[in-house]
């Protein structure tokens, strides 16, 4: 017989004496005592523990509830509110953390709602659950009817005997495997791919308005122009000064 590995200090306040080994014939039953020493420095409150009996590799267990009595303090707190998933695999995620000295069985509600989808709520219900003093545990609730897009809310309040109600709210944008996501980027490409078609088009047109406009014809000559462009040839051809 021994405390149980990790049941925290009240382990080592039990004491088995010379009694930690019994010989137990079969179908029968023994009483084995065991002394519990509370050091005088111990905080008031719930104090865990637990008792093992092994033999051929195997093992039986047994809790210890142990209270030291003072100012007993039940304070339950929910954190870590996150929504994950999409449609009917949509889960809330949260966590409970044990902030008092009295061990709680809490109980959770759930409202939510969305942009496109109704509020939704899960009246309280126990959770299977036995929460130590100063300890957590990681939660999922199911949200199977979460609406595909837009804003999500979440609010979740835990309660527990003799603690105060505990809220905490979470926002998500529910995103269906990345598909909005993927939408945006093709319609990006397909905008890129639409301007740069209509520059080549504007290009294309600008080039062919080009090779369309006519070219400017030269003035006509008069006649004096025509004498005097043949008596600029004949001082051209002859090399004689003007």
């Amino acid at each position: 017989m021994r405390p149980a590995a990790g049941s925290g200090g009240a382990g080592s306040w039990i004491s088995f004496g010379g009694a930690a080994t019994v010989k137990l014939p079969p179908r029968t039953r023994a009483v084995v005592p065991f002394t519990v020493t509370v050091p005088p420095a111990s905080p008031p409150g719930d104090h865990p523990a637990a008792v093992v009996a092994t033999e051929a590799g195997r093992e039986a267990g047994v809790r210890v509830h142990l209270r030291v009595g003072g100012p007993a303090l039940a304070a339950l707190t929910v954190e870590e509110v996150s929504v994950r998933g999409h449609g009917t695999a949509t889960t809330v995620d949260y966590t409970l953390v044990n902030r008092g000295n009295v061990t709680l069985t809490p109980e959770l509600a759930l409202r939510a709602g969305g942009t496109f989808g109704g509020p939704r709520t899960l009246p309280a219900r126990a959770l299977p659950l036995e929460l130590l003093p100063g300890r957590r545990a990681r939660l999922s609730e199911p949200w199977p009817g979460a609406p595909a897009f837009g804003r999500v809310t979440v609010t979740l309040t835990a309660t527990a005997p003799g603690a105060a109600p505990a809220t905490a709210t979470a926002s998500a944008w529910p995103v269906p495997g990345g598909g909005a996501a993927l939408a945006g980027g093709a319609l990006t490409a397909l905008g890129g791919t639409a301007v740069a078609a209509l520059l080549l088009v504007r290009a294309r047109r600008s080039r062919r308005s080009r090779r369309a406009e006519p070219y400017a014809r030269p003035p006509a000559r008069t006649p004096d122009d025509e004498r005097a462009h043949e008596k600029d040839d004949r001082h051209e051809l002859t090399g004689a000064t003007r």
